[in-house]
């Protein structure tokens, strides 16, 4: 009996300390798994961040893809349409010089009202070859309506310099004109649309003229003098085709006058 007296207190003993060492390895057990919840809480929320992020970053591709179509698409539309305009530019031109030789041939060589025209011929004189003008002024017209201008500008220089009885002065004078406001010279070019005008102001070019002399003026900041031009072409030529334009802009210039 004495010794197992003796082995009691010690068995107390280490059961104390088996109960000790189990609670605290319970009590480790459960802050791991508590640790690993919200581990496990924090992962699942990163992965919805991610999640988020990842979509957000498809989003904004795809918007950029959509974007870049756009341009393209855009980009597109303003080519046709620059191909569109200088189309019906190329048209318009066209139509006007075809407009002309139709009303020449249809005129012949027939005077125009100038009165340079309608003088005599002095016997001294070298006859007008009516075929030659005709070749000259044609050629020019050719070069303009081919948007040649520098070549358009020189020919219609030299027919003017060499035919300066020919009927078909006025409308040289006039396509000279043009050839140097496509050239942006626009002052020359207003200087020498006034003369047609100025020369002859009968003749069925002088509206044009002065239409397209107000754009020149405009082109060379005279905004006050494209609208007295284009005053003038309403107040003589009120029945001209071209009058009902002059006086739209007129409208649109005036209130820019300075």
């Amino acid at each position: 009996m004495g010794p197992m007296r003796r082995l009691t207190p010690l068995l107390v003993c280490a059961a104390i300390a088996l109960s000790s060492a189990s609670a605290h390895a319970f009590f480790n057990d459960d802050e791991a798994r508590k640790q690993v919840a919200e581990l496990r809480l924090v992962v699942e929320a990163l992965t919805q961040r991610v999640d988020i992020v990842s979509r957000n970053q498809l989003d904004f591709a795809n918007q950029i893809e959509t974007l870049r179509a756009d341009v393209a698409r855009l980009n597109g539309q303003i080519e046709i349409l620059a191909n569109s305009l200088e189309s019906a530019h190329k048209r318009q031109q066209d139509f006007y010089v075809d407009l002309d030789n139709r009303l020449r041939k249809l005129e012949g060589t027939g005077s125009t009202g100038t009165p340079e025209a309608n003088q005599a011929t002095p016997a001294a004189e070298a006859k007008p070859d009516p075929q030659a003008e005709m070749r000259d002024y044609e050629a020019a017209l050719g070069l303009l309506r081919a948007s040649k201008l520098k070549e358009a500008q020189a020919s219609f220089e030299a027919f003017t310099a060499k035919h300066v009885k020919s009927p078909l002065l006025p409308n040289a004078t006039y396509w000279l004109g043009l050839s140097l406001y496509q050239q942006k010279q626009h002052a020359t070019a207003a200087e020498v649309l006034g003369k047609v005008f100025a020369t002859w102001p009968t003749d069925p070019k002088a509206p044009d003229a002065l239409l397209a002399q107000a754009d020149a003026l405009v082109g060379a900041k005279d905004v006050s003098g494209a609208v007295k031009v284009l005053e003038t072409l309403v107040e003589k030529y009120p029945t001209s085709p071209v009058v009902e334009t002059a006086r739209a802009r007129i409208k649109t210039l005036a209130p820019k006058k300075k």
